[in-house]
This record gives C-alpha cells, structure tokens and sequence, in this order.
C-alpha cells in the first residue's frame, strides 16, 4: 500500500480511506500496510500504528491485513512493536530480514535473531520482507523451510527475482499450509502463480490493482491463455517506467484515475521531471488500451 500525504507532509487519511476502498473494489484480497511502498522509514511509530489502525477499521474484516513491526535495535525492542502492530489489528506482523542482522552478520545469528523474535512475540503471526532497503537479504530454501515449520511464519514477500529459487521456496513453505509465498517481480508473474505462489505482491498494484487481480485470478485459464500472455508481456515491457521516482508516479497514476491523492513524498526519491511525466501519461494509455483489449473492468 502507499500512503497519501497533504501538501503540508502530514497523513491525508481521508485519502487513505479511499485508497483503502479503490484497492478493496479492485479485488484485492489482502492489503500489506506500513511496508516501503508505503514510506514506512519516513514515517514515525505512532503514525505507522495509527495509519495500520485506520486501514484495519476501513477493511473492516473483508481481507487480511499485514504490517511490518520491525526497524532495527535491540531483539526485545522489535518484539515489543510487533506487539504493538499487532494490537493495532494487523493479521500478521511483518519482518525486514534486512533489519534482523547486518550485511556483514552471516545467517547463523540471523536465524538466532528470528526465533528470539518468535519466543518473545507468543503466538502472534509473522511473515518475512526481503526488503531491498537497507538492503536486501535473501532468504534461503532452507531457513524458510525451518521457520515456516514452527507454524508461526504465515507471509513471505519475495525479491529474489529468480524463478527457481521461488519454486523451491515455496516447497520449503508446504510444511505449513497457512503458509503463503508472495512474489515481488512481475517479470515472472505468471510462472510464479503456476509453480504455486499464493499471490503477487508488488509495486504494480499502486497502479493498476484490477489487473494484478486478473492475472491472478485466470493465469491458469487455458481460454485466455492468449490474454494472460498479453498481460504478462505488458509487465515485462513496463517495468522499468513504473520504477521511476516511485512512490510518486504511482500516485500521479492513480491520480489520474480519479482518486483525490497528492504526490506529494516524505522520500528524497529524484525529481518528477516532464520526461518522466510523459512516461507515465504513456503507461496510462497503453492500460487503458489492454483493459479494452482484455475486457477488464476498471475501477
């Protein structure tokens, strides 16, 4: 999820609430709030439990809804704010493998860090972000396979970018049934869905959430294989455009889709220049041009 900002900086929660709406009527069938999409190293902790507690309340129970409640410092201090996101109303409190041990820290005291998590946290549902920021830690097979075994670990949002090791990830993750694997890189979207992944979770769906939902709902419908292959090719053509001094062209997007949200961004992510602005008026109609090609109804 974003988060929508006034022009003054502050959290624009009448624009939360609709963004809330927009992606619930596009599908979507679970909401990942206070993640980096959503600013969340700019925002402050009360505004992160605040902002999680107003998606909960306007979802009010028609999906899950996962939050990250780890920034660094000391085990006992990242238990305590996954308890209180969890208090907030998250389903499942997600963790930053970049923040559980140092680029340098090898994964025996990352995996240590992670089941003093899960002793000091009770039976609250967690979940993994390989995060790209600090920087990006990859989970192995392995470590996946032994956390998901003690039941508590029910979210994994990949980054790996790498089709083979998704698959083997998620046969790490069939220990536990609760357990669902969701893929970052649309590049491979439709591999991923059929090697088993339980969904998509990635910066496209602040564009376009109705499509990301399609895809997921009919990659496997051999009478559209012609248009899933047209969606996954879209993808693939526009990825690097909707990367762009991200998250504010996905703003400007959506924006222009009719939803009341400034571009306004806490993050120093470079400047909306006209030729970027132009990209983006470009990846509208090109949207547009697919939705009417493939039938989709668009919010």
């Amino acid at each position: 999820m974003l988060t929508p900002f006034k022009n003054d900086g502050s959290i624009d929660y009448a624009a939360l609430t609709q963004l809330t709406e927009f992606y619930l009527e596009a599908g979507a069938m679970g909401l990942f709030a206070n993640c980096l999409s959503s600013e969340m190293y700019e925002l402050k902790p009360d505004e992160r439990l605040e902002s999680i507690k107003h998606i909960v309340q306007v979802a009010n129970g028609a999906v899950p809804v996962v939050a990250t409640g780890t920034f660094g410092g000391p085990v006992s201090e990242q238990a305590e704010f996954i308890k209180r996101v969890h208090d907030s109303g998250a389903d499942a409190v997600i963790m930053i493998t970049g923040l559980l041990a140092g680029k340098e820290e090898g994964d025996e005291i990352f995996n240590q860090r992670v089941h003093e998590l899960l002793d000091l946290t009770e039976n609250t549902p967690l979940g993994f972000y390989e995060c790209p920021e600090p920087y990006k830690r990859l989970l192995t097979p392995d470590q996946l396979s032994e956390f998901v075994a003690t039941g508590r670990i029910v979210y994994h949002k990949d980054t790996c970018l790498d089709i083979n090791q998704v698959r083997q990830k998620v046969d790490a993750g069939k220990v536990n049934p609760r357990f669902g694997l969701y893929d970052a890189y649309m590049g491979h979207a439709v591999e991923s869905l059929k090697s088993g992944a339980a969904g998509l979770s990635c910066i496209q769906g602040n564009f376009f959430p109705e499509l990301i939902v399609w895809l997921c709902n009919n990659y496997a419908d051999k009478a559209l294989e012609s248009e899933v292959n047209t969606v996954q090719q879209f993808f693939t053509d526009h990825m690097d455009v909707m990367h762009h001094v991200y998250p504010i062209i996905a703003k400007y997007m959506l924006a222009k889709r009719g939803l009341d949200i400034a571009i306004f961004t806490r993050r120093n992510i470079g400047v909306f220049s006209p030729a970027i602005r132009k990209g983006i008026d470009d990846l509208y109609d090109s949207y547009n041009r697919l939705a009417n090609q493939i039938e989709l109804k668009v919010c």
